[in-house]
């Protein structure tokens, strides 16, 4: 094998898997992790993959948002178990602004199954809608643009909406979250409410399944650093996860069959 069948195996291999690190490469081609590297800085400058602490992930296009109906539907179970796992994070009695998207309207089914007294605050019609009648839940549907779409509210009146709470809680949900591009959306204006979010919260919890992470979206959200507290379905090795601990993260990682592990 030559250095450019060598390169493209790496490629093929970082694009089949998603991610991989330098030690498998390195133990399924036979070399060392340092000829390895080198492979991946270059493959890295020709666009076909990104270096991250320990490995290489693919790269995805940024602009490109998936139907609600599909995304909600995709580990729609890991889903379920991430959202478990956010609701245990909760208080009674605190102020929790909940974020549109299919993650974290399995958090607000979450919270109903619970009956977790609440006081919620949505830009997300269908999320207020889950918890119109739970008992002890108050609802504050946020007004603004209504995006058909995913039945969110968008612009500059729902961001004035969020900037007059004071929130204990923020639970966000991103299209990607990378070292380099942070979190990010799909959607420019989505992600402007996401901001406003982070900044009316004493706490953000990202929820997150396995499939957003190593991935930068069109928009970027904030900084890694500015999340207090990331759960999701990854590995704990997984290097992303690696670089969000690095940024002062606490991250929590589950699975169907294992409590949460902190």
């Amino acid at each position: 094998m030559d250095v450019n069948e060598r390169r493209q195996f790496i490629a093929d291999q970082v694009s089949s898997r998603g991610e991989i690190e330098f030690g498998s490469l390195a133990e399924l081609l036979g070399l060392s992790e340092m000829t390895i590297r080198r492979d991946v800085e270059i493959l890295e400058g020709q666009g076909l993959l990104r270096r991250v602490v320990g490995g290489a992930i693919s790269i995805k296009g940024t602009s490109a948002e998936p139907p609600f109906e599909s995304r909600a539907s995709a580990a729609a179970e890991e889903k379920e178990h991430i959202a478990d796992a956010v609701v245990d994070l909760l208080t009674p009695g605190e102020t929790v602004l909940l974020d549109s998207g299919s993650t974290v309207l399995s958090v607000a089914r979450a919270i109903r199954k619970r009956e977790i007294a609440l006081t919620v605050i949505t830009p997300s019609a269908l999320a207020g809608l889950e918890l119109s009648d739970s008992p002890g839940i108050t609802v504050f549907l946020i007004g603004g643009l209504l995006r058909p779409s995913e039945l969110s509210l968008i612009g500059a009146d729902t961001i004035e909406a969020i900037s007059r709470f004071n929130c204990d809680t923020f639970v966000m949900g991103v299209a990607g979250i990378d070292s380099r591009g942070g979190v990010s959306d799909y959607h420019y204006e989505e992600a402007h409410v996401k901001a406003a979010g982070i900044k009316s919260a004493a706490r953000v919890i990202v929820a997150a399944d396995q499939t957003k992470l190593g991935r930068t979206s069109l928009v970027k959200i904030a900084e890694l650093s500015e999340i207090s507290i990331l759960v999701t379905d990854a590995r704990q090795d997984h290097p992303v996860l690696r670089e969000a601990r690095q940024a002062g993260v606490d991250v929590i990682t589950i699975s169907p069959r294992e409590p949460a592990k902190q």
